[in-house]
C-alpha cells in the first residue's frame, strides 16, 4: 500500500483521517483504510480507533484489538471503550474493567454504561453510581438500567430517567413508564407511551395496550393489540384472546388462543382450558388441563384439580392438592382443606384450616368459625370472638354470615330492651334478604310488621313465601287475613300446610270448620296434630274432638 502517495495526496494526517472516517461512515472499507492507516501510522488516535473499528467490520478482530490499544494508551475514549467490550466478549473481565474504566473516566457515557453494566453482571456495588454517570451523560440504555435499579426502592425517583430513556427512543422504558403511570391511575398519558412502545416492537406493550384499552371499554382496540403481541408470541396476550372468544361464546377460538398461550408459556392458558373442558362436560381432559397447569405451579388449578377428585370421591388424592394450593396462597383450597378434615371428623385440623383462610380475608370460613364457636363456646371471650368473626363474614359477602350476626345483635337488642331505630340487625337481615335468603326475608317481615309497615312486610313474606318458605308464607297469609284478604290468605297457608307447617294446617282447620265444612276441619286437625308443635297439636285435637261431637251430635 502506497502510504506515502496517501499522504501526498491529503496534505495532513488529520485530513486523511477525516476522509477515513467519512469513507467508513459511507460502508467503504477498502476505500478508508488507506487514509485511516497513514493518519494512524502518524499517531492520530481518532484514526487508530476507526481503523479498530474497520478491522473488526472486516473480520480481523486481533488486528483491531492493537489498533484500539494505541489509540486507547494515546488516550482515546472510545478506543478504551471498544478494546474493554473486545476483551470482555473474550472473557478477560479484568482486561475488560481496565479499560472500560479508563474510557468511563475519560467522560465516555458509552465506556461508563458498559463498565456499570460489568460491574453489575459480578453483582458489584459500584454498576449503580456508573449506571447514574451513563445516564446524566445521556445514555438511553444507561438510564433505562438506572431507572430500573431505583424502581425496586423507589419509583417516584425512577420516573425521570424512565422518561429520559423512553424519549430517546428506548421502547422497553417506554413500557416501563407506561406500567407505572397506569398504576398510578394515570391511563391516558401511560396509554400513549404503550403505544410508542409497542409501534416500535415492544410486545409486551402491545399487550399491556390491549388491557389498558379493555379496563377503558375498547373491545375492538383490546383485541386488536393483543393479536397482535400473541402473534409475536406473548402468552398473557394469547390468554387474553382466548377469554375474549370464550366470553362470545366462540370456543373453537377460545381454544386455539389459550393453546397459544400454553405454547408461549403462560400456565393461565392451561387452567383456562381447563376450565373451557369443564363447561363442555369433558371431565377427562380438563382434568389432564387442570394437572398441567397445577404442576407449573398455578394454585387455582391445583385447588380446582382437587375439587374435581373430591367430587369423585377421591379425598386422599385431593388432598394433597388442597395442601399445595393452599401453601401456595390460595384462600380458597385453605378454607376447603377445612371443610375435608369437618368431614373427616377432625375439628382441630379444619379449625386450623378455617382460620388460616378467614385471617386472609375468607367469608365463608369466617363463618364456619363462628358457628363452631357458637355451637361449644360457653365464655364471654368465645362469644365475643364469634361476633367478630360472624361480622367479618358478613362483611365480606356471606349471606348465611349476615342471617346469622342479624339473628346474633336481634338477641342482644332484646336483652338490652328498645334502642335506636332502625336497629343495625334489620341491616343484615336485610342485606341476607335481598340475596335471597328465605329466613332472613321472614325475619325482615317481621320486624316491619312489628312497626306496623304492612306493605314493607308483605313485600318480604311474599318473596321468601314465592322462594319455598313455609313460614313466609304463614305470615303472609296471617298478614292478608288481618287486612281483610281471607281467600288469599287460606291458599298461602294450604301452601304451608303442605310444606309441613302446623300452624298453617291449624289455621285451615278453624277457616273450614266457621264454614261449616266439618269433614275437611277435621282432615286439617289430624295434619296439625301430626306436623306440632306439641302446643298445635293439643289445640287442633281439642278442635277435632269438638268436630267430631258436632258431626255425630
Amino acid at each position: 500500500m502506497d502510504l506515502m502517495g496517501d499522504k501526498a495526496r491529503f496534505g495532513s494526517s488529520r485530513a486523511a483521517a477525516r476522509e477515513g472516517a467519512r469513507l467508513l461512515r459511507l460502508g467503504d472499507l477498502d476505500g478508508a483504510e488507506g487514509p485511516l492507516r497513514e493518519a494512524a501510522a502518524d499517531g492520530e488516535r481518532s484514526a487508530a480507533n476507526n481503523l479498530g473499528v474497520l478491522l473488526l467490520q472486516s473480520g480481523r478482530s486481533g488486528e483491531a484489538a492493537e489498533w484500539w490499544r494505541i489509540a486507547a494508551v494515546a488516550g482515546s475514549a472510545p478506543a478504551a471503550h471498544a478494546l474493554g467490550r473486545y476483551c470482555r466478549e473474550r472473557g478477560d473481565e479484568a482486561a475488560a474493567e481496565f479499560w472500560l474504566r479508563h474510557a468511563a473516566e475519560s467522560g465516555h457515557a458509552s465506556g461508563a454504561y458498559a463498565l456499570a453494566d460489568l460491574l453489575d453482571h459480578r453483582g458489584h456495588e459500584d454498576a449503580a453510581a456508573w449506571f447514574l454517570k451513563a445516564a446524566e451523560r445521556g445514555h438511553r440504555e444507561g438510564a433505562y438500567r438506572h431507572a430500573c435499579l431505583l424502581a425496586r426502592q423507589d419509583e417516584t425517583a425512577a420516573e425521570p430517567w424512565f422518561r429520559q430513556s423512553a424519549a430517546r427512543g428506548h421502547r422497553r422504558a417506554a413500557l416501563r413508564l407506561g406500567a407505572l403511570l397506569e398504576r398510578r391511575g394515570e391511563t391516558a398519558e401511560a396509554g400513549r407511551w404503550y403505544l410508542e412502545a409497542a409501534e416500535a416492537g415492544e410486545v409486551r406493550a402491545a399487550s399491556a395496550l390491549g388491557f389498558l384499552l379493555r379496563d377503558s371499554g375498547d373491545e375492538t382496540g383490546a383485541e386488536q393489540w393483543w393479536r397482535s403481541a400473541a402473534q409475536n408470541g406473548d402468552g398473557p396476550a394469547a390468554n387474553a384472546l382466548g377469554a375474549l372468544y370464550a366470553e362470545r361464546g366462540e370456543r373453537q377460538e377460545a381454544q386455539r388462543w389459550y393453546r397459544a398461550a400454553v405454547e408461549a408459556g403462560d400456565i393461565n392458558g392451561a387452567f383456562n382450558l381447563a376450565l373451557l373442558s369443564t363447561g363442555q362436560g369433558r371431565t377427562a381432559q380438563a382434568e389432564q388441563w387442570y394437572r398441567r397447569a397445577a404442576y407449573a405451579g398455578h394454585r387455582e388449578a391445583a385447588n380446582a384439580l382437587a375439587v374435581l377428585l373430591l367430587q369423585r370421591g377421591d379425598a386422599d388424592g385431593a388432598e394433597p392438592w388442597f395442601s399445595k394450593a393452599a401453601e401456595a396462597g390460595s384462600v380458597d383450597a385453605a378454607f376447603n382443606l377445612g371443610i375435608l378434615h369437618a368431614g373427616r371428623e377432625q375439628p382441630e385440623a379444619a379449625e386450623r384450616w378455617y382460620r388460616r383462610a378467614a385471617e386472609a380475608g375468607h367469608a365463608e370460613a369466617a363463618l364456619q368459625l363462628a358457628v363452631g364457636l357458637l355451637r361449644s363456646g360457653t365464655t364471654e371471650d368465645e362469644q365475643r370472638l364469634a361476633e367478630k368473626w360472624l361480622r367479618q363474614a358478613a362483611e365480606g359477602g356471606s349471606v348465611e354470615g349476615a342471617f346469622r350476626m342479624a339473628v346474633l345483635l336481634e338477641r342482644d337488642a332484646e336483652a338490652a330492651g328498645p334502642g335506636d331505630e332502625p336497629p343495625e340487625y334489620e341491616r343484615w337481615y336485610a342485606a341476607a334478604a335481598e340475596q335471597g335468603h328465605r329466613r332472613a326475608q321472614v325475619r325482615l317481615g317481621m320486624c316491619a310488621a312489628s312497626r306496623d309497615d304492612v306493605t314493607t312486610a308483605a313485600r318480604w313474606y311474599r318473596e321468601a313465601a314465592e322462594a319455598g318458605s313455609p313460614n313466609g308464607a304463614f305470615n303472609l297469609g296471617l298478614l292478608l287475613a288481618r287486612e281483610g284478604s281471607e281467600p288469599e290468605a287460606a291458599l298461602w297457608w294450604r301452601r304451608a300446610a303442605e310444606a309441613g307447617h302446623g300452624r298453617a294446617a291449624l289455621r285451615l282447620a278453624l277457616l273450614a270448620s266457621r264454614r261449616g265444612d266439618l269433614a275437611e276441619g277435621g282432615a286439617w286437625c289430624t295434619r296439625a296434630i301430626e306436623l306440632g308443635p306439641e302446643e298445635v297439636a293439643t289445640r287442633a285435637a281439642r278442635l277435632r274432638d269438638a268436630l267430631v261431637q258436632e258431626l255425630t251430635a
